[in-house]
């Protein structure tokens, strides 16, 4: 599933594309998504000029004059650019038409995407009201991660990937930070000093940083807007590599299934 570098280079790779143009018409061709595309946003949408693209987590805000589509690309989803009347495949779902002879299409073969509407104050929908701070943001630290672990006992893995706890975090880069802030995943959110979760949160920005810069991780299907994949899955540490060498220590990386999600760690560095 893209994670947040994924939405976030997708967001970078569609913004200048999209922004200042008129949207002529939305074609619908699978309303059925993970929730069913409501008409409102077709008729909301229709003349309606982009003014641009912004995220929140792990969704995509497509902001209009009118007011704003909330977008989400589930497991396997993707954008792309393509010249207008161009043959849709059997997986492009939607796309929205614009004046200048192009069209902003979503792709997803599993069509566990979606495509809502927020209105004019799209951060208090339903979706995306409860979100935690975002990673990037001056209310995310160490102290924040600090005080919303007092008293749980749940895995940090499971602790970090709460959309309340921190938005947008999701199984590959929570595995990642953890390694390199030397935590192990199946810890006590609530049994970890503060100087720890200080040391967590550098993490989590660095990973992130690293991983949009990259252009995200390719591990099945992800492509940016253009239809590049991204090149962070060279610079894993342990996601995915269970049996091979640990790069600090040399130590076989683990696997092991915390939370119904796969997690990988080192036993000796990770503690």
């Amino acid at each position: 599933m893209p994670e947040l570098p994924e939405v976030e280079t997708t967001r970078r790779g569609i913004a200048p594309l999209v922004a200042g143009a008129r949207i002529e018409r939305v074609v619908v061709r699978e309303r059925r998504l993970r929730w069913p595309i409501p008409r409102q946003v077709e008729h909301a949408l229709a003349g309606a000029a982009m003014l641009g693209v912004r995220r929140r987590a792990k969704y995509l805000l497509l902001e209009s004059e009118r007011g704003t589509a909330i977008a989400h690309l589930g497991m396997s989803g993707s954008f792309s650019v393509v010249a207008a009347g161009t043959e849709p495949d059997v997986h492009d779902h939607y796309d929205l038409v614009f004046d200048g002879g192009t069209a902003l299409r979503f792709t997803d073969p599993r069509k566990f995407g979606s495509l809502l509407w927020g209105g004019r104050e799209p951060l208090r929908h339903k979706l995306l009201a409860d979100l935690g701070p975002e990673p990037f943001s001056a209310e995310f630290s160490g102290a924040w991660l600090k005080e919303r672990s007092l008293g749980r006992r749940v895995a940090v893995k499971s602790f970090l990937m709460m959309p309340a706890v921190v938005a947008g975090m999701g199984n590959i880069y929570a595995s990642e930070a953890l390694y390199r802030a030397g935590i192990h995943p199946r810890r006590a959110a609530g049994r970890i000093a503060l100087s720890r979760y200080e040391a967590l949160a550098r993490a989590i920005r660095d990973v992130l940083s690293e991983a949009i810069e990259a252009g995200g991780t390719t591990l099945r299907d992800f492509a940016d807007a253009r239809g590049r994949p991204g090149y962070f899955a060279q610079r894993l540490d342990v996601y995915d590599r269970e049996g091979q060498s640990c790069r600090r220590c040399g130590s076989s990386i683990r696997r092991s299934v915390i939370g119904q999600r796969a997690s990988y760690y080192c036993a000796r560095c990770q503690t």
